[in-house]
């Protein structure tokens, strides 16, 4: 009977390229690219390609500080984050970038490249560019990548008690956003249409 070889895990992979093998990290990139490129389609504008580009630059200088214990996408969508800010602030021309205050809208008001086709879903698309940016990361991050608890803590560098906090502002304001209160009259209702969005959503493009 013919053996099936398992797929080398993450940390394999991580300490290949850590010891050199450019391959390695290549084929760990290409596995969480659908990820990275979701991060950004929502929360970027034309400088996609380069963030992406930029985060991975900065994962390969910085891979050495991935803890033992930590997951290569959650230390990638935090420099993804940062990298995201770091943009942000750079494109700042009329007020300063202020992530608690800040939306995407105040900094870029153009549509989003996320594709839906129900209207009410795409209100809701809108909507997400409208609340503070740093409420949106958290809310994209957790129902459109299903970041959860401590992982989720360690890619938005705060405290477990601040990301309950601040998932539960941006649903608030979410809803605020949608002036539509019998849409989305509980958080459940809220998240239902959130997750919905994922199922509707276009895939990542092929690499």
């Amino acid at each position: 009977m013919r053996l099936v070889q398992a797929e080398p895990t993450d940390r394999t992979l991580l300490e290949a390229w850590r010891g050199g093998d450019r391959q390695a990290g290549s084929v760990l990139f290409e596995r969480h690219y659908p990820a990275l490129y979701s991060f950004f389609r929502n929360t970027a504008w034309s400088d996609r390609d380069d963030l992406v580009q930029r985060t991975f630059l900065a994962c390969v200088e910085g891979r050495d500080r991935l803890r033992e214990d930590g997951s290569f996408r959650a230390y990638m969508l935090t420099i993804a984050q940062r990298q995201l800010f770091a943009s942000y602030r750079a494109r700042a021309t009329t007020q300063q970038f202020d992530p608690s205050i800040s939306s995407l809208e105040d900094l870029h008001p153009s549509p989003s490249e996320l594709v839906v086709r129900r209207s009410e879903l795409q209100l809701l698309v809108a909507a997400l560019r409208r609340i503070p940016v740093e409420q949106q990361v958290a809310l994209e991050l957790f129902y459109f990548l299903g970041h959860r608890g401590p992982e989720l803590a360690t890619i938005l560098e705060v405290p477990e008690a601040t990301v309950r906090s601040r998932l539960k502002r941006g649903l608030d304001n979410l809803r605020e956003q949608l002036k539509r209160p019998k849409a989305y009259e509980s958080d459940a209702d809220l998240e239902a249409a959130l997750l919905e969005i994922v199922r509707l959503t276009e895939p990542a493009p092929a690499r």
